[in-house]
């Protein structure tokens, strides 16, 4: 493990959860950010700044996630603005100087306010990874981070249709803030979903006792939604996002560890196979993979195939959208219904695509479709 970037996530928590619920029109979900920094490194801090008397459907989702809470509680009608953004400030800073085995800090926020953190932690040899909702991102945030990702592109992450979308009057804080409990529920992560196995210290939450989560007095555990990704699908999904965090080649061992880290109960004896070179030989007899000699005897290159069925699908979308475009584009909502009525059982994820919005945005850079932002949703055309 010693050459595996260690991260600590830091969530501004209010800048994030009210950015995917003005801009995007969904809760925020911490899973597609997750599964990210599962493909980049070992998450073995995981921290939440916000009052969280604001955002009581949220805590549950983040305590399975094994996310400690950090309570910013203000005084009514006081200003909010920078108790948290102080606090996790100074906490990034404290770990870079007594954490040496930290070697990256995820910044999950879009506030410009973090630039000045962002610029120490790169002075001190840290690599900063930031993530922030792309309407509510300032610009003076992405170039000053190693690497940023924007919320609304990560695989698992789909805008609402335009008129879902709510947005804030302003940037009013206080009593205006509890409107939170006006969007829809927040969808539970199931623990598999994690990145990394360790959980920190703490991770009990704030004002939740162990045992009595909120919504729990039925006396049984509440349904938790669980990935629906088969073994092909999470496999492919994996290679591509190893493919494109870390731009070169991509081995069955690291394979095997992003895997663990996505889900640290995965083995490849559940699912029928004696070994992981075998389930590897598997999938690659199915053309899901390709494999070819690597570094190490033993451990070879994985790989998604060039074309594989990729063209095939992509042309199929471009006929779907061709039969139902009546001259002002098809709407991203519902067009994946419309496909697997001309395929049964259609899926982007063996294509290595963590959703359908992804997968257009495959067809359109190969010159399928035509992919138009509108307001917050999307327009497919055919060329």
């Amino acid at each position: 493990m010693d050459d595996e970037d260690r991260i600590a996530l830091l969530i501004d928590y209010e800048n994030l959860a009210l950015g995917s619920r003005d801009h995007l029109g969904v809760p925020f979900d911490l899973r597609p950010v997750a599964d990210a920094l599962a493909e980049r490194g070992r998450v073995v801090t995981r921290r939440a700044y916000a009052d969280w008397s604001y955002f009581d459907e949220d805590r549950r989702m983040l305590t399975r996630n094994h996310v400690e809470l950090i309570e910013m509680t203000q005084r009514m009608g006081a200003s909010r603005k920078n108790a948290a953004d102080i606090k996790m400030a100074v906490d990034a800073i404290e770990m870079a100087y007594e954490r040496d085995y930290l070697t990256t800090f995820a910044i999950c926020t879009g506030d410009s306010d973090f630039t000045p953190l962002v610029h120490k932690l790169r002075e001190l040899n840290k690599r900063v990874i930031g993530f922030g909702v792309r309407d509510s991102t300032s610009t003076m945030l992405p170039p000053a981070c190693d690497e940023f990702m924007y919320y609304d592109d990560l695989d698992g992450v789909v805008p609402a249709e335009p008129d879902a979308v709510r947005p804030s009057t302003g940037r009013t804080r206080g009593k205006a803030r509890r409107v939170r409990t006006e969007a829809a529920p927040v969808t539970e992560v199931a623990d598999e979903a994690v990145a990394g196995a360790e959980a920190p210290a703490g991770t009990q939450g704030v004002g939740v006792e162990p045992g009595h989560e909120p919504g729990h007095e039925s006396g049984h555990e509440p349904e938790v939604e669980q990935q629906d990704t088969d073994l092909p699908s999470l496999v492919a999904q994996t290679v591509s996002g190893l493919q494109r965090s870390s731009g070169g080649a991509v081995t069955a061992s690291v394979l095997k560890r992003t895997l663990l880290r996505k889900d640290s109960t995965f083995s490849e004896a559940t699912h029928g196979f004696r070994a992981f070179g075998e389930l590897l030989d598997h999938l690659a007899g199915r053309g899901i993979i390709e494999l070819s000699p690597g570094p190490a005897k033993g451990d070879p290159e994985v790989t998604l195939p060039e074309e594989g069925g990729r063209q095939e699908a992509f042309l199929l979308l471009r006929e779907t959208v061709a039969d139902l475009d009546e001259g002002s584009g098809v709407a991203l909502s519902g067009l994946k219904d419309q496909v697997r009525g001309r395929r049964e059982g259609f899926s982007e994820k063996p294509l290595g695509y963590g959703s359908f919005l992804q997968f257009c945005k495959g067809a359109a850079a190969s010159g399928m479709v035509e992919l138009t932002r509108k307001g917050n949703g999307y327009l497919v055309t055919a060329p």
